[in-house]
């Protein structure tokens, strides 16, 4: 039995023995055959750090801004979909984790808990992910929703156009046919972790779609929810749809997805305050490189014009160093919390987050830096 866990994955097991097993295949899985799912954890490993001595470390400052708002260190948590599944009103205890560490809180827009249930819990303005779908009526709804709850960062996910399969979630009856032996499998499930299906099956209801509730007249339940992505989500979207987006928008706007230099050059174009590069955690186009290895190559092509986040494969504090080191300004963090949540709720993730900023600061100790603002490519070792 675990005492204590001592590191991400550690949480990983845990939610794997609490979940039944089509939610946590979902949150674990990639798509296809996950290769570069797997390639967004590797390519950290491969980045080597400087060790660095005799520097005096005796104070070493993690504290940052992130989409313009302060930050206890350079983290912030990604929009995760379907959170309020994972523990009860997930959202909503990630959330206030989040505000307790000091650090941004992403909501997703396919999340269980609406944006209204998750402003009303804290204090600290929470940023809005949203993906374009086809009805830009219900789109302008949605914003004058966020608006009128003080939220001022809108995060555009520009790689989720389509779907793009994953097997796991076929195998567990998640997606495919929805037949008698698909219903069946996710019943035994439920009932193989009383756990969960007491508190989140039964206590953390109801089980719906909150932002997208007033657009899914058939019902907003996770049965629906991948048919109505096929539906709606946009896949005709160009550059120029950003034109609709800010004249409906006048807060902060971030674009996610960016993995090329191109795309940065043109996201650059319309002006975003911060561009993140992402390749939705392996979760989108199967074969795309890692996101710490596109992360340079954006850099160099946003040449200061924005702000420059990533994801994708953060597993530790000495990744966020590393990808300090290649020029991001922080990192977004994803299945972590997740598992985090669905282990151990709000206080898992906020565990986590400790357990994230004391690696940080050993980190950058080691790597004789003081500041998290002035980590720089110096602390990468051009050596194998």
């Amino acid at each position: 039995m675990m005492v204590a866990p001592a590191c991400a994955d550690d949480y990983r097991l845990l939610a794997k023995a609490r979940l039944p097993r089509f939610l946590f295949e979902y949150i674990d899985g990639g798509a296809y055959d996950e290769e570069t799912m797997r390639a967004n954890v590797a390519g950290f490993q491969a980045v080597r750090l400087r060790q660095r001595v005799m520097c005096d470390v005796s104070q070493v400052t993690l504290a940052t801004s992130l989409f313009g708002m302060e930050a206890s260190m350079p983290v912030a948590l990604a929009p995760v979909g379907l959170a309020g599944l994972y523990a009860r009103r997930g959202e909503v205890q990630a959330a206030r984790a989040a505000e307790a560490a000091g650090v941004p809180f992403v909501l997703s827009s396919s999340a269980c808990c609406g944006i209204e249930e998750v402003a009303r819990n804290v204090r600290r303005p929470i940023c809005l992910q949203l993906y374009m779908i086809r009805d830009r009526g219900f789109m302008v709804d949605l914003l004058d929703r966020a608006a009128a709850l003080g939220v001022d960062t809108l995060m555009l996910t520009v790689d989720l156009i389509i779907h793009s399969p994953r097997r796991r979630d076929v195998r567990t009856g998640l997606t495919g046919p929805q037949d008698m032996r698909a219903r069946v499998n996710r019943f035994w499930e439920i009932i193989r972790h009383p756990g969960w299906a007491w508190d989140v099956g039964m206590r953390g209801r109801p089980h719906t779609l909150g932002n997208f509730a007033p657009a899914m007249p058939d019902g907003a339940g996770l049965s629906h929810f991948t048919a109505w992505v096929a539906r709606n989500f946009d896949p005709s979207i160009t550059w120029q749809d950003i034109d609709w987006l800010r004249a409906h928008w006048r807060g902060r706007l971030v674009i996610k997805g960016i993995m090329e230099a191109e795309d940065a050059v043109a996201a650059c174009d319309i002006a975003p305050d911060v561009i993140i590069v992402s390749n939705h955690g392996g979760r989108q186009l199967d074969g795309a490189p890692s996101a710490i290895a596109a992360l340079p190559h954006v850099v160099q092509a946003v040449a200061g014009r924005a702000e420059v986040l990533m994801d994708g494969g953060v597993r530790s504090g000495t990744d966020v160093v590393r990808a300090l080191g290649l020029g991001a300004r922080g990192v977004l963090l994803g299945r972590p919390w997740a598992f985090a949540l669905a282990a151990r709720g709000g206080a898992g993730v906020a565990a986590l987050l400790e357990m994230l900023r004391h690696e940080i600061a050993v980190a950058m100790a080691l790597t004789g830096q003081t500041d998290v603002t002035r980590v720089d490519a110096s602390v990468i070792s051009r050596h194998s």
